[in-house]
């Protein structure tokens, strides 16, 4: 049965409800692929980065820099610090992405706590930093790619990206780069610059590999949709994705009729809740998704 039919006898759709039950869709698969996907990134960052010295940024970044000044065990500075980012994120972000957070925010350390003794059985300390640093940035970047793809966050400075977005209307993009630019060159004064350069080249792979399984390498994705019900879906882009919609005039070489047709361009991250919540909304909808590589100006 369609998962529309709740709606069948109602004028109006609920968009909360048509996020909740995508959401929900899956829910075990994802659950599955998340677990799976944290626990590869944990290895990766202990295997390589820990055993590296090698500073990619965010929390699991500064965990290495601060075990190396005070002795604090990386697996416990991320949990604390994904606690008081959950914190933050519930009062400054809203309780629907914090709940997304959770998950990957407190089984994170806990995974990276189970494998900080992974060099014993694997030994690759005589390694070369630069062959720590691809094979740690292409298994990361997969990992994280994994994550986003079934709609999940793994925490940490994602948290800290999407607040200083919010509220500063920087892109999250930007917020990203400004704070791993600051603990990189933390780890530059700590660790060295030869150090601090892998880490800057282990980001842009990782972030590289991320885009990648998670659809293409751009930023951005635009949508062109062509449905029966485009009140609907232009008021669940504006009302709940926040983005504005650019309606073209088109004219159907086959059915010889004009339609409208939906433009929309949405951060790549956002690539999965949208897309389902256009099946929700109209499963017989029409659409072309392409890389959109530069968005500028607008409304």
């Amino acid at each position: 049965m369609e998962i529309l039919s709740f709606f069948k006898n109602t004028s109006q759709i609920d968009m909360k409800e048509i996020i909740k039950k995508i959401d929900s869709k899956h829910l075990i698969r994802r659950y599955v692929i998340l677990i799976l996907a944290l626990l590869l990134s944990a290895t990766s960052y202990n295997l390589f980065f820990v055993s590296g010295k090698i500073v990619t940024g965010g929390v699991s970044g500064t965990a290495i820099i601060t075990e190396a000044l005070f002795n604090i065990n990386p697996s416990t500075f991320i949990f604390i610090v994904n606690i008081i980012l959950m914190f933050f994120s519930y009062f400054l972000l809203g309780k629907s992405q914090t709940i997304k957070n959770l998950v990957g925010s407190l089984l994170y350390p806990i995974f990276v706590s189970l494998t900080s003794n992974i060099t014993s059985y694997i030994d690759i300390n005589s390694a070369d930093l630069l062959i720590k640093t691809l094979f740690g940035a292409v298994i990361s970047g997969i990992a994280g790619g994994m994550i986003f793809k079934v709609g999940f966050s793994s925490g940490g400075s994602d948290i800290i990206t999407q607040i200083l977005s919010k509220y500063s209307k920087i892109s999250i993009g930007k917020a990203s780069l400004i704070v791993n630019t600051i603990i990189i060159g933390f780890s530059g004064l700590i660790f060295g610059w030869i150090n601090a350069m892998y880490g800057v080249i282990a980001i842009y792979i990782i972030t590289t590999m991320t885009d990648k399984v998670l659809l293409g390498i751009s930023d951005n994705k635009a949508f062109f949709i062509i449905t029966s019900k485009e009140d609907e879906i232009k008021d669940f882009i504006i009302d709940n994705l926040k983005h504005s919609v650019t309606i073209l005039k088109s004219h159907g070489g086959f059915t010889n009729k004009n339609r409208n047709v939906l433009m929309v361009t949405i951060p790549t991250k956002e690539y999965f809740i949208f897309k389902e919540s256009i099946h929700e909304i109209d499963p017989d909808a029409f659409f072309v998704v392409t890389d959109s590589y530069q968005v500028s100006g607008g409304e």
